[in-house]
């Protein structure tokens, strides 16, 4: 008899309507327990559609009283004590800021609803007053102390990220709401601030001086999305059934979601994370899609890493001080921190004796789908559609006919214009980047890999291909690299036929002017 198929929370954020439905849950209940019992002010940044929402709202429920919600939880057996404060929940991802009166109509109508249960003053006119008068009345006509929760507090910078000026002016009306807070601690029980940039809440937030960020903290690192542990313990019937439909074994399908949607740390000693939009999305389509990253196309990102002029080739493994993380939004020189904040980026590795943190693309979603993305940022060719191009050279690599393959990419870069005079050398070297990165898409591929430092490892079912790409060098030298620094050596015991490939790339003709295999 066919399995009861779960209720997955798709479009779902709201923890009281996924109790409410019996939608799956992964219980965070016990790290929110922590949470609220360590402290009073905090902060978190995650990255889009990852649970930020749904924290909120189970924080607001919490705090609300509602007990009833919590049955089966951690948090049931947890609290003895369920009382109900008076919470005050803003949530700025509602519309769109592209002027200071988008911002001033979301004060406007969540301060009404909120003056509509606790009074209101006409004595108090700027968002700020009615925001501390709310508070005050709310304390004392509750006779508790209040809880206050934001959801995106950056929401009207990120969309005024182009504007300078518009976001100066947002940024000093957001200042001025957030000091309220200082001014009515004795009358605050709990201070939640979420959002997807970190770098701005330091001028924003400048009076807060007890609040604790938890953004990079091992403690509280798995309180959004889900964790290896909890896929395996209490996703396992999903992933069978997942495994089923697409003909593969348990720990094929496990492997599988492993990498596609896993591999996210936030902290140094942060478990792997999985984005639990993609994953909770494959189990509901029962199939392995690239969803988060459809969600929202990284345009800013592409134009901001244009704008600085930053070397693609560097991003898979790039490496970054701590103060980094901090950088002011206003002024970007460089790409990585908003990477990282965005959630394109993770971290990978952490060495403390010098405080520095290594970060890569976390899994192949997103790699792949930023390199997708970047593609038509250097190639202005309407000839090349990359997808049917890529798809026929990585049939013949899986077909054994390297010949072929490497006929095709040769014609692909002869094809490119070459009028094109702000084109220099790396535009092209970084072309041929990209388009090696891509084959990921139909065979397993690893890009500048921490394994050995050859420029692309390509595997099929039969063989594993090791490229390494000169630019006006030769390919005896190239393939002389691959051997002198054991290029094949993690891939000995494979038991794959192992095969060389050294490419040279002329950068007068701007295509590929030499190449040589060498089978091992």
């Amino acid at each position: 008899m066919e399995q009861t198929r779960r209720r997955y929370p798709i479009g779902i954020q709201t923890f009281s309507e996924i109790r409410r439905l019996g939608c799956l849950y992964i219980d965070k209940t016990a790290l929110i327990y922590d949470l609220v019992s360590s402290g009073k002010i905090f902060f978190l940044s995650r990255p889009r559609r990852f649970g930020k929402s749904l924290l909120v709202t189970t924080l607001e429920a919490y705090f609300s009283g509602r007990k009833e919600l919590f049955g089966g939880l951690a948090m049931e057996s947890l609290e003895k004590d369920w009382t109900e404060y008076p919470v005050l929940h803003f949530d700025f991802s509602g519309t769109k800021y592209f002027s200071v009166e988008d911002l001033e109509g979301q004060f406007r109508i969540q301060l009404s609803l909120m003056e509509e249960k606790y009074g209101k003053n006409p004595e108090e006119v700027t968002p700020a007053e009615r925001f501390g008068g709310i508070i005050r009345r709310a304390y004392r006509q509750t006779g508790r102390q209040v809880v206050f929760l934001v959801d995106e507090y950056d929401a009207p910078l990120l969309d005024s990220n182009s504007d300078p000026e518009l976001q100066e002016r947002l940024r000093n009306m957001l200042r001025s709401f957030y000091s309220v807070v200082k001014m009515s601690d004795a009358m605050l029980r709990f201070v939640f601030i979420t959002g997807i940039s970190k770098f701005s809440q330091m001028s924003i937030f400048s009076e807060l001086n007890s609040l604790q960020n938890i953004s990079m903290k091992d403690r509280f690192s798995a309180i959004c999305g889900i964790t290896q542990s909890e896929v395996e313990e209490q996703l396992r019937p999903d992933i069978e059934a997942l495994a089923q439909k697409n003909g593969e074994t348990y720990a094929e399908a496990l492997a599988h979601l492993k990498k596609m949607y896993d591999g996210y740390h936030f902290s140094p000693g942060c478990e792997g994370i999985y984005n639990p939009f993609s994953l909770l999305n494959a189990f509901n389509d029962s199939r392995y899609g690239k969803y988060w990253f459809s969600s929202g196309t990284p345009t800013f990102l592409i134009e901001l890493l244009r704008k600085c002029n930053y070397d693609i080739e560097s991003l898979d493994g790039t490496a970054m001080r701590a103060e980094g993380f901090d950088a002011p939004t206003e002024r970007v020189t460089n790409p990585v921190p908003v990477l990282y904040q965005s959630g394109y980026l993770t971290i990978k590795g952490y060495n403390p004796a010098g405080d520095l943190y290594t970060l890569a693309y976390p899994n192949d979603e997103v790699r792949l789908g930023f390199i997708n993305s970047l593609i038509p940022s250097y190639l202005t060719d309407p000839y090349h559609r990359q997808d049917t191009f890529i798809y026929d050279f990585t049939v013949d690599l899986r077909c054994g006919d390297l010949d072929s393959c490497m006929r095709r990419i040769t014609a692909f870069f002869a094809s490119i214009p070459y009028d094109l005079d702000n084109k220099t050398e790396k535009h092209y070297h970084t072309v041929f980047y990209l388009l090696f990165s891509m084959m990921g898409l139909y065979v397993e591929s690893e890009v500048k890999s921490a394994v050995g430092r050859a420029d692309i490892v390509l595997k099929t079912a039969t063989h594993i291909y090791v490229f390494e790409l000169k630019v006006d060098g030769s390919v005896e030298e190239a393939l002389r690299q691959i051997d002198s620094k054991g290029y094949l050596v993690p891939y000995t015991a494979d038991g794959r036929k192992l095969v060389k490939v050294g490419v040279n790339f002329d950068s007068a003709t701007r295509t590929v002017s030499d190449w040589k295999a060498v089978a091992e």
